[in-house]
Formats: C-alpha cells, structure tokens, sequence
C-alpha cells in the first residue's frame, strides 16, 4: 500500500489526523485549546498539557463530550521534573506519540516597559518558559516521537521576531530563540524522521491578549495584507496539517501565519 493510499484511509476513517496521538502544551484555553479542538475534529487521540489544571480538564471534558479521546495531564513548564513526568504518563499509557505542539508559552508585557525598564525577573521567567521549556518538552517527547515512525512537532513561534515588535523584548527574543531551534533541531531530529517546524502568528483576539493596548490590535489589523483581526481558528488548520505525515518536507521552516503582516 502506498503512502497515499495510507493516508487516503486514515481519512476515511476520521479525518487527517486519525489514529494520531497528539499532545498539546498550553491547551486549556485560548489558542491552545482552538489547536486541540481542530486536531480532535481531524481525527487525533490528545492528550492536553497546562499549569491551568481546572481549565485543563474542563477542555478535555468538553471534547470528550463531542466524541474526540481526549484527556488532561498537569504540567509547570518552568520545572524540569513536571516535564519528565508528563513525559512518563504518556509513554505509560499512549506508548508513542504522532504529534507535539508545543504551544505553552509567557505572553505578557505587548506595549510594555522599554529594554531598559524591563525587570531581570521577567526576562529570566519568560526565557525559562519559552525557550528552556520548549527545549525540555520536545527532549522528554523525543523518544516516543522517534519511536512513532512518523513524529511531527509544531512549535507556536511569534510574528513579533519577524519584525521587531517594540518595547516586548523579553517575549520577542524568546520566540527568536524558538525560531533558531527548530531550524537546528531539524537537522538532528530529520535522521530520526521527525519533522519540526515554528508557526508564526500574529497577535490574535482571544482572552489571552485582552490586556493588550487596543493601538497595537489596529496596528496588526490595518497591516495585514488580508485586513482584520485574526482569531485563533485562523492558525488551526495549518497546524493541523503540519502533524500530518505528509508535512515532513517542510521540516525547520518557520511559517509566518498572520493574514501577511509579515513576508519572510
């Protein structure tokens, strides 16, 4: 049978990601949980991370009522041993997995301080989330992603590092850092044959960015080459597609989804 067919079938049978195992980190609301909803309409087995243990599970009950397998495990990005332990309830029950987004992330601080107002605490917070958190996930995933035959990892980037979004340092330079390694992990996870790639959106309406200045929304939304605000469901579908077995060529791009704010 060839791939083709392979997948033909797997959609057949639910949609393009079924008989996947995916994780999502950061998926008890917002973004996170618009990737989990699309994933479950394709057909993916999830498995939901945050530090939002109520919210967590309140999503993966939600799904689970509408017919997608789907549970909650906790998970502080910040400590190195949650990440193991996530880790090793899903290797316990799962055995392998398909697919990681890793979508959990600090976002505060759009139209904030200045550089050289911004405190080292921040800073400090924001890198260890982020960056040391995104590079914690994905080396604690790796083994079960190798071991799938057909690994792919989503890892949610920003526009702001595309194009310099001011008086956000510490955020803007962290997803900096997350573009920068996924472009080298693709080069020692491709022998593995998992696929990486950093999606780059632009700021979106949801409740995670309602404290952001209404200016910097306008800015984005009269911008972009498709005008108007962009919503979490508007990056879903791309997402969706990269955990696809099919989407192994595009491994260590970064892909700017936000309506061509950005062109890279």
């Amino acid at each position: 049978m060839t791939m083709q067919q392979q997948r033909g079938g797997q959609q057949q049978r639910g949609g393009m990601l079924a008989g996947r195992t995916v994780v999502v980190t950061g998926a008890a609301r917002g973004v996170g949980r618009a990737i989990a909803e699309t994933c479950a309409a394709a057909g993916a087995r999830l498995v939901l991370a945050d530090i939002l243990e109520d919210a967590g599970r309140d999503t993966a009950a939600s799904l689970a009522a509408n017919g997608a397998e789907a549970r909650f495990l906790p998970v502080d990005l910040a400590d190195p041993a949650s990440i193991q332990a996530l880790a090793d309830g899903v290797a316990a029950r799962e055995g392998v997995v398909h697919g990681l987004v890793n979508n959990a992330a600090i976002a505060t601080g759009i139209g904030g301080p200045e550089f050289d107002q911004l405190e080292i605490a921040t800073w400090d917070r924001v890198m260890t989330v982020n960056v040391r958190g995104t590079w914690l996930v994905t080396r604690a995933f790796a083994p079960l992603l190798v071991a799938s035959g057909s690994g792919r990892i989503v890892n949610l980037a920003s526009d702001t590092a595309l194009w310099g979004a001011p008086r956000l340092l510490a955020y803007t330079s962290s997803k900096g850092a997350v573009m920068a390694m996924t472009r080298s992990l693709s080069r020692e996870l491709g022998p593995r044959g998992v696929g990486i790639v950093a999606v780059a959106p632009g700021i979106m309406r949801c409740e995670a960015t309602e404290y952001v200045p209404e200016e910097r929304h306008r800015l984005y939304e009269t911008g972009r080459a498709v005008p108007g605000p962009q919503d979490p469901e508007d990056i879903t579908a791309t997402i969706a597609f990269l955990l696809t077995q099919g989407a192994l060529a595009l491994t260590g791009q970064v892909l700017p989804v936000d309506a061509g704010f950005v062109f890279t």
